[in-house]
């Protein structure tokens, strides 16, 4: 029992004084694991995949001749940008919202991207 209570308390001392980040980060980890979706980090250029994380940010290039959303996903390992081509709004593709993606790794400036990536959307976090 003591040692059950020891795990408890350390857990606990962790959780309050760890980086807020750092935590989340590993608990999309855990549910991307659990999911059996594939890691960013691990992912390379021309590869299809489906990851499951969050979206961080999400914006739009409201010029008519270049219509696209652009938004930053972020599994817990590492940041892909999502790009929709021709859209300036998708419902539910908001900041926050936890989905899973699957679609073909490219690169744009030295980082992942996927272009009009097949997604559901998932309980929020």
């Amino acid at each position: 029992m003591a040692l059950a209570a020891t795990g408890y308390f350390r857990r606990l001392t962790r959780r309050l004084t760890e980086d807020l980040d750092q935590l989340d980060a590993e608990e999309m980890v855990e549910s991307s694991q659990a999911s059996g979706a594939q890691r960013a980090c691990d992912c390379s250029r021309g590869e299809e995949v489906t990851i499951l994380g969050r979206l961080r940010s999400v914006e739009t290039c409201p010029k008519a001749s270049n219509a696209s959303m652009e938004a930053e996903f972020f599994d817990g390992t590492e940041a892909v940008t999502l790009v929709w081509i021709g859209r300036r709004r998708i419902p539910g593709i908001d900041p926050g919202k936890t989905l899973l993606v699957r679609g073909r790794v490219g690169e744009r400036n030295g980082q992942k991207v996927i272009y009009n990536p097949y997604y559901e959307l998932r309980g929020d976090s």
